[in-house]
C-alpha cells in the first residue's frame, strides 16, 4: 500500500534571526489562505524551488521583474499625481498646449550701407 500522507517536523531556532522571522510568519498566518501550517509551507517551498528553476532557466528573470515592479510604481506615481491634481488629462493638455516653441530670430534685413561696405570687401580683394 502506498503512503499518501507523510508527517516531517521543522525545527526552528528562534536564536536565528531567519528561524525567528519564519516563526513570526507563521504564527500570523492569515487562516483564511492558508488552513494550516502545513499547507503554508507546501505553498512557500514550491514557491521557492519554482522560482528557483525559473530562474536557472532565464538569468534575467530578475532584473525584468525589477524593471517591471519601477515601471509599474512609476505609472502609479503618475496615476496617483494626475488624480491629486485635480485637473487630471486636461490640465495636462492645457499646460502642453500652453508651452509654445521659442520663435526663430527674425532673418537680418541688409541695408544700402551693409550692401556697399560687402561691395568694397570685394573690390579689394
Amino acid at each position: 500500500m502506498e503512503r499518501t500522507i507523510i508527517n516531517t517536523n521543522i525545527r526552528l531556532n528562534l536564536n536565528r534571526p531567519e528561524d525567528r522571522q519564519a516563526w513570526n510568519y507563521l504564527q500570523a498566518l492569515d487562516r483564511k489562505k492558508y488552513k494550516s501550517y502545513s499547507r503554508a509551507v507546501v505553498a512557500a517551498v514550491n514557491e521557492y524551488f519554482a522560482r528557483q528553476e525559473r530562474l536557472a532557466a532565464d538569468p534575467y528573470l530578475e532584473t525584468r521583474e525589477k524593471e517591471d515592479a519601477f515601471l509599474q510604481k512609476v505609472l502609479e506615481t503618475i496615476r496617483e499625481g494626475l488624480q491629486a491634481s485635480g485637473a487630471g488629462l486636461a490640465g495636462l493638455t492645457a499646460l502642453l498646449q500652453g508651452v509654445h516653441p521659442a520663435a526663430p530670430p527674425p532673418e537680418p534685413v541688409m541695408t544700402d550701407e551693409d550692401l556697399d561696405t560687402a561691395m568694397d570687401f570685394i573690390n579689394s580683394l
